[in-house]
């Protein structure tokens, strides 16, 4: 793990295979977790000859706490300054579910930057009253409780029932990140993602190629929402992941990075 200072905040990041690779992609982690969700997909697209990186976004694994409210578009501009700071202009930009938003905002700030994008198990809607109720309430809770009592009820929504029980480790890595995440830290993105606006427009715009992948029993952003999103966009392809819930990346790594590669596989070469 590598860090730097970056919007007056440290960064911790992985910075997976050769320095010199003509093609990048940066991963983003999805709440409540950290880099180390990627860590199947940079070992694998490394050894195909692509750099990857995978920072901690603020208040998150390695990275500075900020508390309050922190909007997609704090995380937006630290992800910019990542890729300045490390010499990287042009890339493409994947994340997972508040990642995929992550990558949204990105999108709508500068759209230049991207060659490709890959949203996985992720929604381009604007949070509803509802659900800005709910964030706000998750959000108090997890500063007056702490993260393991929700790491526990998240947990079956977040991985499904067959990765649960035919692959235990999975299941325990995903809970150890919930676990292991600063309260502060979480209920500040959640009180920012809950003002997210609505992606629909300017993905309507997208001239990048864009992957939507989900998995086949994904109970936050079920299949008929990725389609929804792979529909308003033009240049897309979909991937359904079987026998995966909300992180197909980890309950199915292989059948994920082969999809990942495809997609990878057709994106133009920098002239």
């Amino acid at each position: 793990m590598s860090s730097v200072a970056v919007n007056g905040i440290t960064v911790g990041y992985d910075d997976t295979g050769p320095r010199d690779a003509a093609s990048v992609l940066v991963l983003v982690h999805g709440h409540p977790f950290d880099r180390s969700m990627w860590r199947p997909q940079a070992a694998f697209l490394a050894a195909a000859g692509w750099r990857v990186i995978a920072p901690d976004l603020r208040g998150y694994g390695a990275s500075t706490v900020v508390p309050g409210v922190t909007p997609l578009s704090a995380f937006a501009g630290d992800i910019a300054a990542l890729c300045d700071r490390l010499g990287v202009r042009r890339f493409v930009l994947g994340g997972l579910s508040m990642g995929g938003q992550i990558v949204m905002e990105c999108h709508r700030l500068f759209p230049e930057r991207l060659r490709g994008l890959l949203l996985a198990d992720t929604t381009e809607r604007a949070e509803t009253p509802e659900g800005r109720r709910w964030r706000a309430a998750t959000a108090d809770r997890l500063l007056c409780d702490g993260m393991s009592a929700y790491a526990d009820d998240e947990l079956p929504r977040m991985v499904s029932p067959a990765t649960i029980s035919a692959r235990p480790a999975v299941a325990a890595h995903v809970s150890r990140m919930m676990r292991d995440t600063a309260p502060a830290g979480a209920a500040a993105a959640l009180r920012g993602r809950a003002e997210r606006p609505d992606y629909a427009g300017s993905l309507a715009r997208a001239t990048a190629p864009v992957l939507v992948v989900v998995g086949a029993d994904d109970a936050y952003t079920p299949v008929a929402d990725a389609r929804r999103l792979a529909g308003r966009v033009p240049h897309s392809t979909m991937a359904v992941i079987d026998g995966a819930g909300h992180m197909p990346n980890l309950e199915r790594p292989d059948a994920f990075n082969k999809a990942l590669m495809t997609f990878l596989d057709t994106i133009p070469e920098e002239s």
